[in-house]
């Protein structure tokens, strides 16, 4: 059972909440966790006051698109999107949820990720996706990125050649080169024209932090 604090952080669907909330935040990833969700709700809520889309759809879509926790460097990474909106399908159906609306929320949470690489195609799904990448940029963005690396047992930055100027970047080894391989690419595939907005200010952010962490070791 989720705490009323929790739930009520996804008003106006606290009974969802309360009923899939913990289907959703089950492993011990700190970047994957309920304050994840709640944050990515968040984000959902913002752009879906702009572009429109089923809400209620949509929170059943953020509480279950990380259902399945697959670790960053696991083999079968680009599969957690797939075992995630399985799972969701089974949840819905057990709350006797209509099969076009369990369509419609497990397409939402098999194309919100990246490692998966699958386009989507319905409003919710592209609200979903922008929503959960702009969780991957900005301050926190920058802060789960040194979180996951910490957590994978790799370091902050290469000490000899930081920005990779002189080598191949290695996110695998180094928290810095993930910003290169990965973090500010995301801003350019945003897939509403409010999520694109908001991925520009955040990008700037997450620039910042690399600039202020390179005055600092420089």
């Amino acid at each position: 059972m989720s705490s009323p604090g929790l739930t009520a952080a996804f008003a106006p669907f606290e009974d969802l909440a309360e009923a899939l909330l913990a289907e959703g935040a089950a492993g011990d990833d700190g970047s994957h966790d309920a304050a994840h969700l709640i944050r990515v709700w968040r984000n959902v809520c913002r752009l879906q006051a702009e572009e429109g889309g089923d809400l209620r759809l949509l929170c059943a879509a953020v509480l279950l698109h990380d259902g399945v926790a697959v670790e960053k460097n696991a083999p079968n990474r680009a599969s957690a999107s797939r075992l995630s909106a399985e799972k969701a399908r089974g949840l819905l159906a057990g709350l006797r949820w209509s099969a076009s609306d369990i369509d419609a929320v497990a397409h939402a949470v098999l194309t919100h990720s990246f490692s998966a690489g699958i386009p989507p195609e319905t409003l919710e799904a592209k609200i979903l996706q922008d929503a959960d990448r702009l969780d991957a940029i900005g301050m926190i963005g920058a802060a789960r990125c040194f979180y996951i690396a910490g957590r994978l047992g790799s370091g902050l930055y290469d000490p000899v050649d930081p920005l990779a100027q002189h080598r191949p970047l290695d996110d695998k080894a180094f928290a810095l080169d993930h910003f290169e391989v990965k973090l500010f690419k995301l801003a350019a595939n945003f897939q509403t024209g409010s999520g694109r907005r908001m991925a520009g200010e955040r990008q700037q952010r997450l620039r910042t932090v690399v600039d202020m962490l390179m005055q600092e070791i420089g």
